[in-house]
């Protein structure tokens, strides 16, 4: 069973980091190629339009910072993603410790159980012992008084 949770936890794993680091080439290539295309056609028309090339230096920035909060936001995204294999590591961790003490418990209760058993086989030895002993005493008073009341009736 921890097999299958070590491999269902891995395959969530990849398939998250996967999906992140997905999403994050699509915007870094969206963006990078929404970016080139500007660029070349404001250098084109650079020389007529004095205006679109402070319009154009602004939407650099702002490009330049898209870019940097995609970066941010991947860094961000491999940090949580260490986190969680971290957190993931700590849990399976404690999760093989409680195995472990659960298993233990249970040999310990397995043994008490071996021992409760085997010294109530031998009280119901005892036991049975001191019946047969109260049987055999009963007969032998039983017999006595057959011999007493014989001796008080003649």
């Amino acid at each position: 069973m921890d097999n299958n949770r070590d491999l269902d936890l891995s395959s969530i794993i990849a398939e998250v980091k996967a999906q992140y680091e997905d999403i994050a080439n699509r915007s870094r290539a969206e963006a990078e190629a929404w970016y080139q295309t500007k660029f070349e056609e404001l250098q084109a028309t650079a020389g007529k339009h004095g205006d679109d090339l402070r319009n154009t230096k602004g939407e650099i920035s702002e490009l330049n910072r898209l870019i940097q909060r995609i970066r941010s936001e991947i860094e961000n995204t491999r940090n949580q993603c260490a986190t969680l294999q971290t957190a993931i590591g700590d849990a399976e961790e404690r999760g093989e410790l409680a195995l472990k003490d659960a298993k233990a418990k249970m040999i310990d209760l397995e043994d008490a159980l071996q021992k409760a058993k085997a010294d109530m086989a031998r009280q119901l030895r005892e036991y049975q012992e001191l019946m047969n002993v109260k049987l055999a005493l009963d007969i032998e008073i039983a017999t006595y008084r057959k011999l007493l009341e014989g001796e008080e009736s003649r």
